[in-house]
């Protein structure tokens, strides 16, 4: 039996996003935003709501109860200066936050006084994705 620490974090990703994409619907507003404070533009892929809703989700089961401020930090980057050198900055909250109740609404974590949890119905989510990637190799 295998489960999420056995495959890719990129692969699992990848195919998660694919069927994230049946389960959850993408804000109007994620075509117009950064993904990051070291970004100039928006991202280029068309997926990118899905690939990170995907790969928060698998942070959740792996680092859980986590919560908003902790996955800032996670996804920040150092932001480059002009004259004065490069800092590093949380990224936005507003892209997490949404990706939480869009996963809170498929049931597939859920919000608790100490951060989002991953449910059941995640933890097998993300366990067969893993046990068909391990099949495939």
């Amino acid at each position: 039996m295998s489960n999420v620490y056995d495959v890719k974090a990129s692969e699992l990703v990848k195919a998660a996003a694919m069927q994230l994409k049946e389960k959850i619907k993408k804000p109007g507003y994620i075509a117009y935003v950064k993904s990051g404070p070291n970004k100039e533009r928006m991202p280029n892929d068309q997926d990118f709501w899905y690939m990170r809703s995907a790969s928060i989700l698998r942070q959740v089961y792996l680092n859980g109860p986590i919560g908003v401020s902790r996955l800032r930090t996670r996804y920040g980057s150092r932001k480059e200066h002009t004259v004065h050198r490069r800092h590093s900055q949380r990224a936005g909250g507003s892209i997490i936050r949404d990706a939480f109740q869009s996963l809170e609404s498929a049931n597939l974590i859920k919000n608790t006084k100490k951060g989002r949890v991953i449910t059941p119905q995640g933890k097998s989510f993300l366990d067969k994705i893993s046990k068909e990637l391990e099949t495939r190799q």
